[in-house]
């Protein structure tokens, strides 16, 4: 394995499961990760191994890899195909299996009046009402609790809208062996949570990582105060970028309308790629 230093610039913006944050939450776990350093790319890229059988298949998430490194992956990983799902477009070795998805970036990068202004004029428009209701904000770090009720309420809305997230077990995880990294901000009315969002922070970069709104939330837009407030105080953290995840216009719309109204930017990825080493 390689020991060889990735560049800092690197390291601060690389995408959650490409940070060694993800790792050392993943190495809490049980189950490390193996990182592969890229002397061509002066980056170290995360790789997770699991065996089929008689396959070894190595998974590269958001991550990116050419020609000239399909050796070193060969030889380090041990595996005999690796799937890609690649962080930038590009043409990757091997078979495209899936199109890229998009996702939602949010710069921090200019003081809080300017966030504002790239934001659409609807959702600032349910910014304001939402800080007329009185609610109370929080923002604290994450205990490392598979058994908080955020978590315990992500997994039962998993199975009610039917989507995939990561488990409360390696929620907890990466706020264990990421000290106050996990930060959590909670919407109140009364003593009692009607919204809540979640964000892990790797780096100079923080990704949306839950979101929950009861009936009283949805009613007084509370997200969006969750998110501005999220914008505010974790670029006083030294935040420069929220990653808000995968945007799909098809099967999610209103998600995807409030993402891009807050000022993100949409960016493609580079779609999934099936690579025999």
């Amino acid at each position: 394995m390689s020991f060889h230093a990735p560049s800092l610039a690197a390291l601060q913006t690389a995408p959650l499961q490409q940070h060694p944050a993800f790792g050392a939450a993943l190495t809490h776990l049980g189950r490390p990760p193996i990182r592969v350093y890229l002397p061509m790319l002066s980056e170290e890229i995360q790789v997770l191994r699991r065996r089929f059988g008689p396959l070894r298949l190595g998974l590269i998430s958001r991550g990116r890899i050419g020609p000239p490194h399909l050796e070193r992956l060969r030889r380090e990983t041990d595996c005999q195909l690796l799937l890609l799902n690649a962080e930038t477009a590009g043409q990757y070795p091997g078979w495209r299996i899936r199109s890229a998805a998009h996702v939602a970036e949010l710069a921090l990068d200019a003081p809080a009046s300017e966030l504002r202004a790239r934001m659409a004029q609807k959702w600032r428009n349910r910014l304001n009402k939402a800080a007329d209701q009185g609610l109370k904000v929080s923002q604290t770090a994450l205990p490392a609790d598979p058994g908080h009720w955020l978590l315990r309420i992500d997994r039962a809305q998993q199975v009610v809208k039917r989507y995939r997230g990561y488990p409360p077990g390696f929620t907890a995880a990466f706020a264990a062996a990421n000290r106050g990294q996990a930060r959590l901000f909670e919407l109140r009315r009364w003593g009692e949570p009607i919204a809540a969002m979640l964000f892990l922070c790797h780096g100079a970069v923080a990704t949306y990582h839950i979101g929950w709104s009861g009936p009283e939330g949805r009613a007084a837009s509370a997200h969006h105060l969750a998110l501005w407030e999220a914008m505010i105080q974790l670029q006083a953290r030294g935040i420069t970028r929220i990653d808000l995840g995968q945007v799909d216009t098809e099967t999610a719309p209103g998600l995807a309308r409030f993402k891009l109204g807050s000022g993100a930017l949409c960016r493609p990825l580079g779609g999934t790629w099936l690579v025999r080493l």
